[in-house]
Parts: C-alpha cells; structure tokens; sequence
C-alpha cells in the first residue's frame, strides 16, 4: 500500500492517517512463509554451528571475515522475520492470533539462535595475539567495531553451558513479563464521562483546554492504574529481580552498568550528565513551571496540569498533510539529503500514525533490517506535540536508513546517539515553526512549549532514571511492595519538578504505566544524553560557516561503528568535559529567559 497522496480539500485530522505495509519484511500467505524461513533459518544455523564452533582462533582473517559474514546474513534473516510479527503485533494488542504469532515466532527465534550462541562466546575466547594478526586482513578489520563490542563484555562472559541455559530460558524470562505489562495496558479501559477510552485516549485528554476535562482523566488514570498496581508491581519487581540476579552472576557492580557497556558509554559520563541535571533543576523545571502556574493564574498547580496548553496558545488542529510538510521543508532547509530520505516514509507506507484501539499507544521508529528499512509507529492527533513526534521519529527513521549501509551487525547505534538524530530533527523543525510564525502570542507560546519538550526531555527523564537506581537499588534487598515502589515515585517527581505543583495521593500510581522501565531498563537517560549533546550540536551548527550538515550526515551515517566521543571530534565537543553537559542544558535555561523576559515586557506594557 503506498502512502496517501496530499489531500488538498483537507479533511480532518483523522481522515486518511496513513497505515503501515510490512510486506517489505513479508508477504503473504504470512504464516506459511513465516514457517519456511525459520525452518531454513534452523537449518542454515546447524550448518553453520557444524563448520565453525571451536575453529575460530585457527582462521586466517580471511576466513574470520567470511565466518562473521555468514553470522551476520543468518542473523539478519532471523531479525526480518522476528520484526515482521513484532510489529504485527504492535497495531494488534487485543489480538490474540497476532499474540500467539508472535510468542511463537519469539521462541523458534530463541530455539535457533541458541545454536548460534556459540559464535560471540568463541569470539571472545580468541587470543588478543592471534586476533591482531586476523583484523590485518581488509575484510576482517571491517568487522573491527562488531568485534570491540563484543569483546568488551568478555570480563562478564560466563561459562559456556550457563550462558547457553541462561540463553534458553530467556524466554519464559523478561520477556515475557513485558509481554504481561504490553497485553495488560493494552486491555485497560478508562472510564470517561459515559464512555470507556483507551491509554491512548486517556492521556491526550490531559491536553485539553479544559481543567476540568483534565482533572477528569487524571483521576480515570489514577483509579485504573490503582486497581492494577498489584499486577505492575509484580512485573517490575520480578524483571528487576531477574536483572539483578543476572548482573551479580556475572560482575556488573551498578545495575546500570551492563546498559553503559553496551551503549559504549563510560559509567562516569553518565553519572556527570545526571549530576549536571539534578543539579539545575531549580534552574530549568522548578523556575518554569512556576512561571507556568503564574500564566494558569494559580500559585500552584495540580499536576495533571503539567502538560496543558497556556491561556495564549493557539488551539488548531494541523492537518497529516500540513505535518508532512512543515517536517519535510524544515528537513530539506537542512539538508537536500534529509529531505529525500524522509519522503521515502509517506511514499512508500512506512509509517502508521492511525490512532485506534489495540494500538500500541506510544511513538517509535524500528530499524527492523538494513535489507528492508524502518518503520514508524505513532498516534497522530493534530496537534503541535504531534508535528514534533513526527519530526522525532523521522529523525530517528532517517538515521536508520542512513547507518544501513553498515550491514546488520554494525547498523545499530548506541543509544548515546540513538536520539541525536530524533532531537536534532525536533530542533530544525521547531525553528523553521518558529521562524515563519508572525504572531508574537503564538511564538511565546511555541517557545514554551519547546521548554516543555525539553524539559520532558531532559528533567523528567533523568528524574525516570533517579526512579530506577532507587528501586533496583531497594529491590537488593527483597520484594518492593507497590506502595513502596509509589513512594520512591513521589519523592523523585516532587524533587524534579519543584514547589508549584500540588500532587493528589492517586499521582503516586503513575510509575505504573511507563514502558522503558519494563521493556529496556536504564534506557531513558539516553533521551537526555541526546537532548543535550543536540543543544551542543546545535549550538556549533548556529556558529558554523559551511559543512556542518555533510559533517552531521557523515555522522550518522557511522551508524555503530564509532563511539560517541569520536563522531564528536569534528564538531569541537567533548563529553568528557565537565562543561558539556551544562553546555547544553544552557539551552534550555536561554529560552526560559526570554519566556521571563517576555513576561517583564507584557507586565511593562500594562
């Protein structure tokens, strides 16, 4: 199906929202197809197994090269049909055939890769002499940055045997408790007025122009979440058990270290970026949302009015259409290149911005595999936090397209980058917005809303990761009551957003319902990681002559196969410097000034 062409009579909002193709990953009849290539996939892996378990160390490189390559094709033939019934799945919660589609494709997936287990296992057994002497090879050392990966986890490589039961029983493991937490959100229903709305509904309505309509829907949120908080508690406790248990078992001292590991990150660059936050929150989110509950006309505001719109914004919907537009001029404006490979999306139905029931009720762009290309998912309601999701997940759509070239293994970026390109796509287009926008009301409140984002960004996903390090901290020590758990969530919500907020007893619920803390945990201090380094970015590209854009492109066209403190090089930056961090977040405090000194001026004029 291709995407919709541009609906010149502009219909509303909802009409013809384009819906997804994934027969780029597979055609029909599906579930025959599925069947035939794992069946070919399990036998390729037997193959494989049989020529290469134990004969690594004595390859040449060219050998070695051609052995990763095999890994890297079988890999990828399994990863094409595990994305397909992923995100099958992903517009289908409700739906049990697609469920049972995808825990079955998930455990033939898992069935087949333990026989491939072996191969990381044997490359971390080659000796670091005869390894040398094997990357002297061309087509071995393009592997290099695969193989520094994952030789870096060998200190925390367990014996053989134990990883291969670990491996197995994987699947009866947070696996599938997330799936517990995907079905269980998926089924709720909230009660609204007469009617019984979805999460995803729900939480859009804390954007209403209404207070009341607000407070209508935090308390619906704050009442379902509690009757279900015995379950959430359950699911996060066993999954951060299950974590535990796994980094003490093989040596990982912080329960956040294994996700620096992999995100090629250094613990202590971490602990500097959440530091430099917590430590300017007084400056950033505390001295915004006061200025907020100042506009709301309140000394303090309830905290369902965190997100709502200020009395001088405009309240218009954007058409699909109109959203496609702005994102993909404030991309070409950039950049001819960022523009071409983003109209790739609406042209050829990469994208499913449908709201509707059984939908998964967030926002993502899948790289699924470089032989096909990514997929956006997200619920598009019209409004302006919805141009700036678009442009997110576009940013990121486009990054994958681009890293492609690097070939399955090495594609994936550390999530240190993972949102460079998403924020930096967010900021093009927020400043084309704002450039072309004359009415100067309209402009303040685009800027405060941009705060917002940013501080969403920034505070409140540091304030996420706070929330992590003290419940995997707690849970050490046994089983965490949900009230508990609830407790934990207030204090760090009441320390990260400040003194204007009053918080009802049902907020402490809240934790209940996000997804990174089931599906990925330790994931979220790489939105913040981004932000910042983006305001950093974007700081040098304000001051750059010409030859940014090709130095950015460059960049994310590295996809894995560079560090973060490497593809920052040509800019000028360094991460590691104690200021970076308050580089970037001196962004953030910029536009709060001009907020305050906007609201000095109306004050002066009255």
């Amino acid at each position: 199906m291709k995407a919709a062409k541009a609906n010149k009579t502009r219909k509303p909002v909802k009409a013809a929202l384009p819906r997804w193709d994934l027969s780029d990953l597979m055609v029909a009849p599906i579930d025959r197809n599925i069947d035939t290539a794992l069946k070919k996939a399990a036998k390729d892996a037997l193959a494989f197994q049989k020529k290469y378990k134990g004969m690594l160390h004595k390859l040449d490189g060219a050998g070695l090269a051609a052995a990763i390559a095999a890994y890297e094709k079988l890999s990828e033939e399994m990863s094409r049909v595990y994305n397909y019934a992923n995100l099958d799945r992903q517009t289908k919660l409700n739906d049990a055939e697609a469920g049972k589609r995808q825990q079955t494709v998930m455990e033939t997936v898992t069935d087949i890769s333990t026989e491939l287990l072996f191969f990381r296992l044997d490359l971390n057994k080659i000796p670091d002499a005869v390894l040398k002497k094997q990357l002297q090879h061309a087509a071995a050392k393009r592997y290099a940055p695969f193989l520094e990966q994952v030789r870096a986890f060998r200190p925390y490589q367990l014996a053989d045997d134990v990883e291969t039961a670990v491996h197995e029983r994987s699947i009866i493991g947070a696996p599938a408790w997330v799936r517990l937490f995907d079905e269980t959100s998926a089924r709720l229903r909230f009660p609204l007025g007469k009617k019984q709305v979805t999460e995803s509904d729900i939480f859009h309505q804390l954007l209403s122009r209404k207070s009341a309509d607000r407070k209508a829907a935090a308390k619906s949120i704050e009442k379902v979440l509690a009757e279900n908080i015995q379950t959430y508690g359950f699911i996060l406790n066993t999954i951060v058990k299950e974590k535990d248990i796994d980094d003490r078992q093989r040596g990982f001292k912080t329960p956040a270290q294994s996700r620096n590991l992999e995100n090629q990150v250094e613990d202590d660059v971490v602990a500097a970026l959440v530091a430099a936050v917590r430590q300017e929150y007084p400056r950033l989110s505390h001295r915004y949302y006061k200025l907020k509950a100042k506009w709301l006309g309140v000394k303090k505001m309830p905290y369902w009015d965190r997100n709502a719109p200020l009395p001088f914004s405009a309240d218009k919907k954007i058409s699909w259409d109109a959203a496609k537009d702005a994102v993909l001029a404030a991309y070409g404006s950039f950049h001819a290149d960022m523009k071409k490979t983003g109209q790739q999306f609406f042209d050829g139905g990469w994208i499913d911005a449908a709201p509707y029931a059984g939908k998964d009720s967030g926002a993502f762009s899948a790289p699924t595999v470089p032989s096909a290309h990514p997929y956006i998912l997200m619920n598009y309601n019209g409004g302006i936090e919805d141009v700036m999701t678009l442009a997110h997940e576009l940013g990121h759509g486009v990054h994958q397209v681009l890293s492609a070239k690097q070939g399955y293994l090495m594609a994936d970026t550390p999530l240190t980058l993972a949102e460079t390109a998403s924020v930096f796509g967010e900021m093009l287009t927020f400043q084309s917005l704002l450039k072309a926008e004359k009415n100067p009301a309209i402009k303040r409140a685009m800027l405060a809303k941009k705060v917002e984002d940013m501080l969403n960004t920034v505070v409140r996903q540091i304030a996420f990761h706070t929330f992590e390090e003290k419940v995997h901290a707690e849970r050490k020590s046994g089983e965490l009551t949900p009230e508990r758990i609830c407790e934990i969530w207030m204090e760090v919500m009441k320390e990260s957003l400040g003194p204007a907020f009053t918080f009802d007893e049902g907020y402490k619920y809240y934790w209940a319902y996000i997804s990174h803390f089931y599906h990925v945990p330790f994931y979220v201090y790489a939105y913040a990681f981004g932000d910042c380094l983006v305001n950093a970015l974007y700081a040098v590209y304000q001051d750059s002559e010409k030859g940014f854009a090709e130095k950015y492109l460059h960049l994310l066209q590295q996809g894995g196969t560079q560090r973060y403190d490497e593809l920052l090089k040509p800019f000028g930056l360094d991460a590691r410097d104690p200021g970076f961090w308050k580089k970037g977040l001196k962004l953030i405090e910029s536009f709060i000034d001009q907020l305050e000194s906007g609201e000095k001026l109306v004050k002066v004029r009255k």
